[in-house]
């Protein structure tokens, strides 16, 4: 179990750095090849933050471990919500404005609600997975279009900045684009790998190891981005980070899992996992909502959505070993 464990953790360490990598040296190539810094940001950032999930996904689907593919990317989504914009709004509140509450917010419910419905029969098909990532396309087009409408995009001023201070001679960002890839599919087949030998070394199910340890160690880039975003106020970004990745993850994550093998969904992620999701959804509703001034998740919502992640891991880790 020791070297499982090693595959684990280095696995964790080497795809949340190769992840960072992989990015940095596909925005700069896409900059190099005229892509505008806006749709760098909501195209190549997007994909590149998202990549560790999408491939542990892919690498558990492929090896027959569905627990881990699903437990991965639903329980990525929790841990964003839950622990992650806990966190965030506990270091600086998170303004919401009325945009998120009124577009964003909506379609991440309503996606929600839509990749439920698919797998209320306890099966992920193919034509499940197709519909998922035909969804998922008409959503990059429609977010691209509606960038490109945009007169004062906070992610294109932002995405500006950080092109200019971190670029890259051509080579170099090609070079950090081939080894972050390479390394992000040598991690993910680790981190699979020693995950599957932790559950049968302890007796646990797969998808519990997804939910819990693969989930949060996939959310890493997402968890950086988010508090160095409120730190700086800006915090459009900080959600818009948790609300993207959750879109991510519903669609593309799920949907190209199912496409690689398709599979019988357990019914603990229907009656406990899905559940707890869709509620964690719809409470940023009920946080965000100002009631007469402009909407936020302060200190005291971030500690509930914490406490809630608490309650959730441990209701988790409790019935395994009940």
């Amino acid at each position: 179990m020791g070297l499982a464990l090693t595959a684990l953790v280095g696995g964790l360490v080497v795809l949340v750095w190769s992840a960072g990598r992989f990015v940095e040296g596909a925005a700069a190539t896409a900059r190099h090849f005229g892509m505008s810094a806006l749709l760098i940001g909501m195209v190549v950032v997007g994909f590149g933050t998202s990549a560790p999930e999408m491939l542990v996904s892919a690498l558990a689907s492929l090896q027959g471990n569905p627990g881990i593919a699903l437990g991965n990317a639903y329980g990525s989504n929790i841990t964003n919500i839950a622990l992650i914009l806990g966190v965030t709004a506990l270091i600086s509140p998170i303004a919401v404005h009325s945009r998120i509450l009124s577009r964003e917010l909506p379609l991440l419910s309503g996606i929600t609600l839509f990749a439920a419905w698919l797998l209320w029969d306890g099966f992920l098909s193919r034509m499940d997975a197709v519909l998922l990532l035909g969804a998922f396309g008409l959503l990059m087009a429609w977010t691209i279009r509606a960038g490109t409408k945009s007169q004062d995009d906070a992610l294109q001023s932002e995405m500006e900045q950080e092109l200019v201070e971190h670029e890259l001679p051509l080579r170099k960002a090609v070079f950090w684009l081939v080894l972050g890839l390479i390394l992000l599919i040598a991690s993910s087949r680790a981190l699979v790998w020693g995950a599957v030998e932790i559950a049968l070394a302890l007796g646990v199910s797969d998808l519990i190891i997804g939910l819990t340890i693969v989930a949060i160690g996939t959310s890493l880039p997402e968890l950086a981005s988010s508090i160095i975003a409120a730190r700086r106020g800006e915090h459009d970004i900080a959600l818009g980070n948790i609300i993207g990745s959750n879109l991510f993850n519903t669609l593309a994550v799920v949907g190209i899992a199912g496409a690689i093998s398709p599979m019988a969904v357990v019914p603990e992620v229907l009656s406990r996992d899905m559940p707890v999701m869709i509620a964690l959804t719809f409470s940023l509703f009920l946080f965000g909502y100002g009631f007469k001034r402009m909407g936020r998740i302060n200190r005291l919502e971030g500690g509930i959505l914490l406490a809630a992640y608490g309650a959730y891991t441990l209701y988790l880790v409790s019935g395994q070993f009940a």
